[in-house]
């Protein structure tokens, strides 16, 4: 399951990326720089709080899950198992 959370996590992060006040909210936010969040993609944290990110602003998460097609609740399950959290 970790597999599909981690595909989804960087289809989100495409989005995020997609609109640039949102992906300088996302570095601002996590902390990350850019070329950090480039060699950091293959961790589970950085993916976790990329999820995290989305179900932190509600309009960014149905947003998201409208573009990609799946339940908002499907990223925020994501997140949580990501995060080592229960679903």
């Amino acid at each position: 399951m970790l597999e599909d959370d981690a595909a989804l996590a960087l289809h989100a992060l495409g989005w995020i990326l997609s609109d640039e006040p949102r992906a300088e909210r996302l570095l601002a936010l996590t902390g990350l720089a850019p070329d950090e969040l480039r060699t950091s993609l293959g961790e589970q944290a950085t993916l976790a709080a990329i999820l995290a990110f989305l179900t932190a602003h509600e309009n960014d998460l149905v947003a998201c899950a409208d573009a990609m097609q799946v339940p908002p609740a499907s990223i925020a399950a994501a997140a949580q198992r990501l995060e080592g959290t229960p679903a």
